[in-house]
């Protein structure tokens, strides 16, 4: 099942990025006059708690703290930014992620080292021990990193029945709009 899934992600992985260059580039262009600073890097959490660097398009302004989206000041955030996360066009770069093997399309959503308790409750239920995702159970069902106990063990019960059938029903969940991704109080 598993080596399904990885396939699954570097064929769609690879099609996204082939297939969205033109869109990847206007984005890119358009966060060049939004924030002079279009790619947004950061070190997240990942598979075994091995750091890697997630790569999205920029949201907030470039000086913005580093700290999990629903403890962000709702005033960082772009007018374009605001767009890109509603959109979920953010998201885009990741694809690069999972074709690197650091991610997979569906997956616990990679979180900050500095989130102690999501770690720790992440390692009792053995989460960590998957690939992050760009989406999953969590994200469809609104689930974000406010509430650790909760959203690890969703991500627990999504890993346990995690089929070819769930991938793709996470997959297009998300692209029809289901969820609301990394939430920003008061504003997303």
């Amino acid at each position: 099942m598993i080596n399904v899934i990885r396939l699954l992600d570097v064929v769609f992985a690879l099609i996204g990025l082939i297939a969205g260059f033109p869109v990847l580039v206007v984005l890119y262009l358009l966060g060049l006059f939004d924030t002079g600073s279009p790619l947004f890097m950061q070190e997240r959490v990942g598979r075994g708690k091995k750091p890697f660097t997630l790569v999205k398009f920029r949201t907030m302004k470039v000086n913005t703290a580093s700290v999990a989206s629903h403890l962000a000041n709702t005033a960082s955030i772009t007018k374009f930014g605001h767009f890109l996360r509603r959109t979920k066009l953010d998201e885009l770069p990741q694809l690069w992620n999972v074709l690197k093997g650091e991610m997979s399309l569906v997956g616990p959503r990679p979180c900050l080292f500095n989130q102690q308790e999501l770690i720790s409750e992440r390692e009792k239920r053995q989460v960590l021990k998957a690939r992050p995702g760009i989406t999953g159970l969590a994200q469809v069902n609104n689930i974000d990193m406010s509430t650790p106990g909760l959203l690890a063990e969703t991500d627990q019960k999504m890993l346990k029945n995690l089929s070819v059938g769930a991938y793709f029903k996470y997959i297009f969940m998300t692209v029809a709009g289901k969820g609301s991704g990394d939430r920003v109080p008061g504003r997303d």
